[in-house]
């Protein structure tokens, strides 16, 4: 029996940073491995982000981040998808930025589709 396989091939723009893997090593971007929590956009990475909780984040631990001007920031919240607090999703609402959580790696592969696609995104990336 022969299967024909589809596969969909997406263009990676020039200059924007793809995230290559994620796992209890590091995350990978591009080249480079980071071993902390990071925040990127499709042109930079912001290491040192915060080593809080998620359910202890706050409007004010992503100021330097929303300052990059996203229309959407994407919180990869480690191995399983945890809830930020409803006061945090209701800050991003009130300054009309979308803000989705899911598991890091799927947040990965979210920013790399938005942000192959030219799209303002951010990804704040909590290590697993």
């Amino acid at each position: 029996m022969v299967r024909e396989a589809h596969l969909k091939f997406t263009r990676e723009l020039p200059g924007t940073l793809t995230v290559r893997s994620v796992s209890s090593a590091g995350i990978r971007v591009n080249d480079e491995v980071w071993t902390e929590n990071i925040a990127l956009t499709a042109q930079e990475v912001i290491a040192g982000w915060t080593e809080k909780p998620v359910a202890e984040l706050t409007a004010d631990d992503f100021a330097e981040v929303l300052s990059k001007d996203p229309e959407i920031v994407l919180l990869g919240t480690g191995k399983t998808g945890e809830l930020p607090t409803r006061e945090l999703m209701f800050a991003f609402a009130r300054r009309g930025v979308g803000l989705e959580f899911m598991d890091t790696q799927a947040a990965a592969r979210t920013f790399n589709v938005l942000a192959g696609e030219g799209r303002r995104v951010l990804a704040v990336l909590i290590q697993e």
